[in-house]
């Protein structure tokens, strides 16, 4: 097996992410679940994103999350199964998509050739991702790949952004961050959601906010100002290679080539998804 050149395996992820993420930002998301009874953002994504595990209650959701309060999502799950069912939540949710990537990538690009060809790669790596202690992986892998390419692709983005996360929760754990902080290191790295949009969407206060970073501070990791210490970038540096290691199976199953292929087509689909207005102009920053 060719050896990956260094970050390669991570370059791919973060090429063919935004294409899964884009969905739980976008109206469609919002218009498909509203339909059904959900009316709220986060009904309508709790229930989305979660729906492959099940009638699920709210500590499993907290669980595999990780990074939102259990009381904003005890607000929403289990009620949110009275309006819709699981089954139900992942047909709204390939509905959500197949709307989402015609507009966002237009017609032509969906028929494409090199839409199937990404889609057969992306499908080729998650073949080595591991379902053990990777419960939304594992309940996602268990679902039918769809037959349309794009759907299969978003298919494929999923399985890879899950099985990434589920490695990148368990190298959280072992580094001591807890769900707040995870959020407030992320975001004064300058890679991290800003803390207007952390706060609005995952359910903290500002309060909470403000208490994870003096817990921070008292670890050394942050400074006065609010921004990562030299021990707090190396502790997120530390954080994202262990993530690599743990995720780099798909990668190297894909291999070099491939994994340069499949980068260099997602990273041309993520760039117009972005140009067309995929996810908010102020979503990423430390402010």
């Amino acid at each position: 097996m060719t050896s990956l050149p260094e970050r390669a395996a991570r370059r791919c992820y973060s090429a063919v992410n935004p294409i899964h993420s884009a969905l739980y930002f976008s109206p469609d998301l919002e218009r498909e679940f509203a339909r059904a009874g959900l009316d709220h953002p986060r009904a309508a994504y709790f229930a989305a994103r979660s729906a492959p595990l099940g009638r699920v209650g709210p500590g499993a959701v907290t669980a595999t999350f990780f990074n939102f309060k259990h009381e904003l999502v005890a607000r929403h799950i289990p009620q949110a199964w009275d309006s819709v069912s699981p089954e139900g939540a992942l047909d709204a949710r390939l509905r959500a998509t197949d709307t989402l990537l015609r507009r966002l990538l237009g017609e032509e690009t969906v028929a494409s050739k090199e839409l199937a060809e990404a889609a057969e790669l992306a499908l080729r790596a998650a073949e080595a991702c591991t379902r053990p202690g990777r419960p939304l992986y594992a309940a996602n892998a268990d679902l039918p790949v769809p037959d349309a390419p794009h759907l299969a692709y978003w298919h494929a983005s999923t399985l890879l952004r899950e099985h990434r996360g589920d490695g990148h929760l368990v190298a959280l754990m072992a580094i001591g961050l807890d769900p707040v902080e995870s959020l407030v290191s992320h975001t004064a790295g300058g890679r991290g959601m800003t803390p207007k949009w952390n706060l609005a969407s995952r359910g903290w206060t500002a309060e909470e906010w403000e208490a994870a970073k003096e817990r921070l501070r008292a670890r050394g990791l942050l400074d006065a100002e609010g921004e990562l210490t030299p021990a707090g970038t190396e502790l997120r540096t530390g954080l994202e290679d262990e993530t690599d290691r743990l995720d780099r199976a798909p990668y190297e199953h894909l291999g070099a080539a491939g994994v340069a292929r499949l980068t260099e087509l997602a990273g041309g689909f993520t760039r117009a998804a972005q140009a067309a207005g995929a996810f908010p102009a102020d979503l990423i920053g430390k402010r």
